[in-house]
């Protein structure tokens, strides 16, 4: 995808989650919005930075900088939103885009990509970013909304609890 889809993502990212997060739509949906959206924005572009040096598709868009993107916020305490920009950006590269990335770079320049996408400059290029990104908020709902219930009914349902299995290990 091309800068502009990528921006579009991202906004349309940072409005998801914030009904995804906080789904009232008060003033609580509109604060996470507004704390999603320059972070994630940046991280759906900073793989992009490549252009400017390095192999585009490669230095920038593999597993590596999004593991580092992804723990900067446990070491440092900020840019937690930033990482799902980038990962997001990579589903788009993927997805949308007819060329993909190169996700074990450096050590394989094989590129991986779906048959799905179209070139950065086909008039269906935003098209194909909306859908993606509907697609990606659905995902992310799933795990902030199903996902989490259904691992408490499973632990719930499990025979032992957790202070029985400590007096079962004792």
């Amino acid at each position: 995808m091309n800068k502009k889809g990528h921006v579009l993502n991202g906004i349309l990212l940072a409005i998801g989650l914030g009904y995804i997060l906080e789904p009232a739509g008060d003033v609580a949906t509109f604060q996470t919005i507004a704390a999603t959206l320059v972070p994630v924005t940046l991280g759906a572009l900073l793989p992009d930075v490549d252009t400017a040096f390095g192999k585009h598709r490669k230095t920038l868009h593999n597993i590596p900088l999004l593991v580092v993107v992804a723990a900067y916020p446990i070491y440092f305490g900020n840019l937690q939103y930033v990482w799902i920009g980038v990962a997001t950006h990579y589903v788009l590269d993927i997805v949308g885009s007819r060329r993909g990335i190169a996700l074990f770079y450096p050590l394989s320049s094989t590129e991986y990509g779906f048959p799905t996408g179209v070139t950065t400059s086909s008039k269906y290029a935003d098209v194909v970013t909306v859908v993606v990104t509907i697609i990606e908020l659905g995902i992310i709902a799933v795990f902030v909304h199903v996902v989490p219930g259904v691992l408490d009914t499973a632990v719930e349902s499990l025979p032992y609890t957790v202070e029985n299995a400590t007096n079962v290990l004792q």
